[in-house]
This record gives C-alpha cells, sequence and structure tokens, in this order.
C-alpha cells in the first residue's frame, strides 16, 4: 500500500523538482543582464548626458564644473566608489577605446574626456549633440 502512494506522488515530485530547478537557474539570468557591459549600455541609452568619473579626479571635477556652467546635470557613475568600477573601465575602453575619465556621453553619443568635452563646448559640437533628441 505505501508504494501506491508514493507511485501516485511521483509525478508531483517530478514537477516539484523540475520547478526548483528553474527557479533555481533564474537568479543566474537575473546576474547575467547585470553585467557591467549591460549596466554601461543601460545608463548610456537612458540618460540625455552621461559621465564616467572618479571623485577624486581633477579633469572629472573640471568637467562636472563646465556643466553646471550650462545649466546640466549629467548622470554621473562614480567608478572608484563602486566595486565593479574597474570592470566598467574596462567595458569603456572596448567601446571607445579608452579607460581614462572623465568619459562623456551625450544622447547616446560619445563626446570623449576632457580636452573633447571643452572643444566640443567652444565649437557648438556639444549644443548640437544635446538638441539632437
Amino acid at each position: 500500500m505505501p508504494e501506491l502512494c508514493i507511485e501516485r506522488r511521483r509525478p508531483f515530485l517530478i514537477a516539484a523538482v523540475a520547478c526548483l530547478l528553474v527557479i533555481g537557474n533564474a537568479p543566474g539570468k537575473a546576474l547575467a543582464s547585470n553585467s557591467p557591459a549591460a549596466f554601461v549600455e543601460n545608463v548610456i541609452y537612458s540618460n540625455r548626458i552621461v559621465m564616467f568619473s572618479k571623485s577624486y579626479c581633477p579633469y572629472c571635477s573640471r568637467a562636472k564644473r563646465i556643466f553646471r556652467q550650462l545649466n546640466e546635470e549629467p548622470f554621473v557613475v562614480e567608478l572608484d566608489l563602486r566595486d565593479d568600477g574597474s570592470k566598467i573601465q574596462d567595458v569603456l575602453l572596448e567601446m571607445v577605446g579608452r579607460r581614462t575619465v572623465p568619459q562623456v556621453f551625450a544622447n547616446r553619443n560619445h563626446v570623449g574626456g576632457l580636452d573633447d568635452l571643452e572643444a566640443a563646448v567652444s565649437d557648438g559640437k556639444l549644443k548640437q549633440l544635446l538638441d539632437s533628441a
């Protein structure tokens, strides 16, 4: 008689184990989508102005000052304050060929570092990029 009970429950046990296996794998898939590359892409595509920065960097401070003077507020990612900051810099190296900071993006377009930002402000390219949204 106990064997009959086990036989009746077997399909339910198999289904329960299958559900646990599927649910158990779900966090792995969620973590994969939170990769540094996905983060960088999401930040760039979700914000009008993005600056990858380090909180202690004098060049980054100057870039922030430029945006304040323009009454613009970039979305700033302080790489030194993130556990994955170095990995994000690796992603930037692959994307734009540089690991240095600041790295500025305007309406999904790479502007560059501080010198590039200053040049883009001077020649009107930054305004053009910002107005193109």
